[in-house]
């Protein structure tokens, strides 16, 4: 059984835990660096990343996470988990925190528009049988993918990607009842679901 973190210091991670745990992981909440020991992998949620980069930087979480992250712990980033990981953000609205990095993008924060502007949409998923539906929720936009594989588009922008071991998309796939983007990411790090 493999052992996954949730980040759990704000935002839709309750939702994560259950669907990973509805699959057959071990879950367990992430909020200080202690936490990351015997990790098999970690998901950041989505949330308010301004938030999270605050909260972390009170226990030194972020520069000993993201050290596990280059050293190669399977990482999931969705919404604002998402902003955390991009090397490059449109605005400096997080400047002077400690962010993660990973992923070879540039996001633009909350670019799909307000909480009023939140939509679902079908999105063809590669490796997904159908349409997978996507909640985004003041979402941020991937603006440019760098070296990242796009998996996932949404009017012909990327919307779910990767990076080697390191996940992150603009939507939220632990709203709803559809569980085959968790399956993807499990799989990647040998779990059986």
């Amino acid at each position: 059984m493999v052992t996954v973190g949730v980040l759990s210091l704000q935002g839709a991670f309750r939702e994560h835990l259950s669907m990973l745990a509805s699959l057959g992981a071990e879950t367990r909440k992430v909020t200080r660096p202690e936490h990351l020991e015997g990790l098999d992998s970690i998901v950041l949620p989505g949330g308010e990343s301004s938030a999270m980069v605050r909260i972390a930087a009170n226990v030194g979480l972020f520069p000993v996470l993201a050290e596990r992250i280059r050293d190669g712990l399977p990482t999931f980033g969705t919404c604002a988990g998402l902003i955390l990981l991009a090397d490059r953000l449109t605005d400096d609205s997080l400047a002077g925190y400690d962010r993660l990095g990973g992923l070879d993008i540039t996001v633009a924060r909350n670019a799909y528009g307000s909480q009023r502007e939140s939509f679902v949409a079908p999105l063809p998923v590669s490796g997904l049988d159908g349409d997978f539906h996507g909640t985004f929720i003041r979402a941020p936009q991937i603006v440019d993918v760098g070296g990242a594989e796009v998996l996932s588009t949404h009017g012909g922008l990327p919307v779910l990607v990767r990076s080697g071991s390191v996940w992150g998309g603009s939507f939220h796939p632990e709203l709803g009842g559809d569980t085959r983007i968790h399956e993807m990411f499990l799989q990647t790090v040998g779990a059986a679901v």
